[in-house]
């Protein structure tokens, strides 16, 4: 049994991850600030069956706030750091607050870490700080210092953070960049979910680009099957940094999301087109050459499988309500 601080547990991907270490036995702590992005109500829907699972405690504080992360750690605990404001386009609005929630969460996150004996840290990263002149599929080592939003360049601060304070604090991290997650629980602004809500009220959808821009989708099993492996390797990793891309490892291009979701939901989708938005990367790409080998990592959900498990919850979510 491994205890197991999530930061960001109510959220898409730490609920997740928190339901599967609760299944496999895990005792785990919750952390979540319940930050307005979207709906609260929401948030706390994807924790409900662990609020009463036996081996889960759940703390609702801001990850800045030092203090109260070293009352919920003791020196065996692995963290999961995936608390995070995430959105390209809305850090554009609000570049200080993305910074305070990606840079100096981490930092604090870190510094906790430190004042309660914990080295074992898996951080929560993005595929986003590769930029736009990054040489398709993404590999780790490159150099990724060109990003073009805030939140790309908090993500890759967060990352640099931890590159600083891990030897000075003995820390063992493993920095996993996710490309685009899919399924069950998505945010709402995540353009699965967004096409598919606008696509069942008839209403169209607002396209930016040509459409040949691609994104890497990944199931969040996928993920979620990463961050244990990575959780497992800090066990006997080295002090230091190491970074690791989960992906899909096939680019989608915007046309055929958009088909794939319109055939999940049986209907023929409205598309209004706009010019490419700030801040927008032109495609994504994970080289797994690293993953595969140290993490044994290897997606196993297609892009259709997803969409359709999406939609599948999505339409119960809604049938329940009414």
């Amino acid at each position: 049994m491994t205890r197991v601080l999530v930061t960001g547990a109510a959220g898409f991907i730490g609920s997740h991850l928190v339901d599967v270490l609760l299944a496999r036995g895990d005792e785990v702590v919750g952390i979540d600030n319940f930050d307005a992005f979207y709906p609260r109500p929401v948030k706390e829907a994807n924790l409900e069956g662990a609020m009463v699972a036996p081996g889960f405690e759940f703390h609702e504080i801001d990850v800045v706030d030092v203090g109260s992360l070293v009352e919920s750690l003791t020196p065996d605990t692995v963290i999961v750091h995936l608390a995070a404001k995430a959105g390209v386009r809305p850090s554009l609005e609000d570049p200080i607050g993305y910074v305070r929630a990606n840079v100096t969460g981490t930092a604090a996150l870190a510094e906790a870490a430190h004042r309660a004996g914990v080295t074992r840290l898996v951080f929560g990263s993005s595929s986003s700080v590769y930029g736009d002149d990054t040489e398709a599929p993404f590999s780790e080592d490159a150099v990724a210092i060109h990003p073009v939003s805030p939140y790309a360049a908090t993500k890759r601060s967060g990352e640099l953070m931890l590159e600083a304070l891990a030897p000075i604090w003995n820390l063992r991290c493993a920095a996993l960049r996710f490309f685009t997650v899919i399924g069950p629980r998505q945010r709402p602004d995540l353009a699965v979910h967004k096409f598919t809500r606008l696509m069942l009220a008839g209403e169209p959808l607002t396209l930016f680009g040509d459409g040949t821009q691609s994104r890497d989708y990944t199931y969040w099993e996928d993920i979620v099957d990463g961050v244990l492996r990575a959780i497992r390797w800090t066990e006997d990793a080295p002090v230091g940094v190491e970074y690791f891309n989960l992906g899909g490892a096939r680019p989608v291009p915007l046309t055929e999301l958009v088909d794939t979701v319109a055939a999940a939901l049986g209907t023929t989708p409205i598309i209004e087109w706009h010019p490419m938005q700030p801040g927008d990367v032109q495609h994504t790409f994970a080289d797994l050459t690293k993953s595969n080998q140290v993490l044994g990592y290897q997606p196993t959900t297609a892009l259709a499988e997803g969409v359709k498990n999406f939609v599948h919850w999505y339409r119960d979510i809604h049938d329940n309500e009414r």
